[in-house]
């Protein structure tokens, strides 16, 4: 999801689905970067600043939410065209 501002709390930002615990670590190794969004926030989500994140780490973070979410048969059709030539 993306939040530009949600209440006027000032974030712009991309939320998504992260691992347990991970959203603890991010948030207190780096709170100027991540934060624990409202609604999702309670279930582990993340928000990530678009100011304050690269392009690659967003990546990342967008390519794990997702295999945290996508059917296992996407999951599987992934896998199979990384291990292609």
């Amino acid at each position: 999801m993306c939040s530009f501002n949600h209440h006027d709390d000032g974030h712009v930002a991309v939320v998504v689905p992260a691992p347990p615990g991970i959203q603890t670590m991010l948030i207190g190794n780096e709170p100027d970067k991540y934060y624990k969004p409202p609604y999702v926030g309670g279930a582990g989500w993340i928000g990530i600043e678009l100011d304050k994140v690269s392009d690659e780490e967003l990546a990342f973070h967008i390519r794990e939410a997702w295999l945290l979410v996508a059917p296992n048969k996407l999951k599987a059709l992934l896998q199979t065209k990384q291990n292609e030539p």
